[in-house]
């Protein structure tokens, strides 16, 4: 089954896609993205406000050494400091760039599964009849986030999740494809799914891909 306006990609095209295992021969792949990293070092990991931080210890440094020492002198420790707050601030773009790509989410007619994870990556199945609801939160740029709500008892572990996951959304943690770009047509996308497969059973998988429990038979669709 297919949507107007999105593209559909064959079981054989959805394995070079760099996911384990087949779908069934009647499920078709509605779209694939990742994480923007840019997106995610500033929404994620609040880069920029960690600028902004160490910009202000950087300037008060700045103002008590020419206070005390010659400006050469003080010119070469702000230099020094400013090396310093440089590194966490790259090593967080680099953890972010690294999410990104180690991250691929998937959506099919009838789950989404999401392969994330750097050093141990995991893949997470999660069926439409799974999902209690989702939420779109999008900036002015066209980034944006879907979190997805899942139907009690099923739950699933926040530290395994993150950063794919809903923030502070500790005690019922929510999957969440983070910062994609063109969110507002990929939620789109999803709302149409979530409405067309709420009466389907979702097919068993192969193993592995399966990562959650048999699925209920019905799931909310948002408009």
């Amino acid at each position: 089954m297919t949507f107007a306006g999105t593209a559909s990609l064959s079981s054989e095209q959805f394995q070079l896609e760099q996911l384990p295992g087949n779908l069934p021969p009647d499920e078709r792949v509605l779209w694939q993205g990742r994480p923007d990293w840019r997106c995610l070092a500033q929404r994620a990991f609040h880069l920029r406000g960690l600028a902004v931080y160490f910009g202000v210890l950087l300037v008060w440094y700045a103002v008590t050494a020419l206070r005390g020492e010659a400006p050469a002198v003080a010119a070469l420790a702000t230099l020094r400091m400013t090396a310093v707050a440089l590194t966490p601030l790259a090593l967080i773009c680099l953890y972010a760039w690294m999410s990104s790509r180690a991250a691929l989410y998937t959506m099919t007619d009838r789950r989404l599964v999401l392969r994330i994870g750097i050093a141990l990556p995991i893949t997470v199945n999660l069926p439409f009849a799974k999902v209690a609801s989702a939420g779109l939160l999008l900036w002015q740029d066209g980034h944006g986030s879907i979190s997805l709500a899942i139907s009690p008892p099923d739950r699933m572990t926040y530290m395994v999740l993150w950063p794919h996951a809903k923030p502070w959304r500790m005690a019922r943690p929510e999957p969440m494809l983070r910062c994609i770009p063109d969110a507002a047509r990929v939620s789109q996308i999803l709302a149409r799914a979530l409405a067309v497969a709420a009466d389907m059973p979702v097919p068993a998988a192969s193993p592995a891909i399966a990562a959650s429990a048999g699925a209920q038979p019905h799931a909310s669709a948002l408009a």
